[in-house]
C-alpha cells in the first residue's frame, strides 16, 4: 500500500495516515494479518516524526483496526474485531452531522447526499446493500 500525505492540507498528518490505512484495510489492499511497517521504519520511510506515526497506530489500535504485538509488530486486525457497536454509531452521527448540516445548507437534498455516499462506496469496491 502506498501512503500519500499532502503536508499542505489542514487535516494533521497523523489523521491522513489513519485514514488511508483504514481506506486500505476497506478496499483490500491490507488484509487482516498482514504487517505493516513498525513505528520507526514508517516514519524514516515517509520523512515524518516517529510520534506522528504513533500517535497514528495508537488511535487505529483503540478503533480496532491494528493489533500490535511485541515480537510480531503491527498487524490488521480481523474484520471480525470490527464491529459496528452503540459507541460507534454515536461517534458516526457526531462526526457525520456537521457534513450533513452543511450540505443542507447548501440547498443539498437527501437524494443527491444519498447518491454521493452510494458513489463513494462504488469508489471503494464495496458491496452496496
Amino acid at each position: 500500500m502506498i501512503l500519500k500525505l499532502d503536508l499542505q492540507s489542514e487535516t494533521p498528518i497523523y489523521i491522513q495516515l489513519k485514514m488511508q490505512i483504514i481506506e486500505g484495510i476497506a478496499t483490500g489492499s491490507l488484509v487482516p494479518g498482514e504487517p505493516l511497517p513498525s513505528v520507526r521504519q514508517l516514519a524514516s520511510d515517509l520523512g515524518i516524526n516517529l510520534h506522528t506515526v504513533n500517535k497514528a497506530y495508537t488511535m487505529l489500535k483503540q478503533d480496532g483496526f491494528i493489533i500490535i504485538h511485541r515480537q510480531k509488530g503491527v498487524v490488521v486486525s480481523s474484520s471480525e474485531d470490527l464491529k459496528v457497536t452503540d459507541e460507534y454509531l454515536s461517534q458516526l452521527k457526531s462526526n457525520i452531522r456537521p457534513i450533513i448540516t452543511e450540505a443542507f445548507c447548501r440547498g443539498m437534498t437527501i437524494d443527491e447526499f444519498s447518491i454521493i455516499c452510494k458513489d463513494i462506496f462504488t469508489e471503494l469496491g464495496m458491496p452496496q446493500i
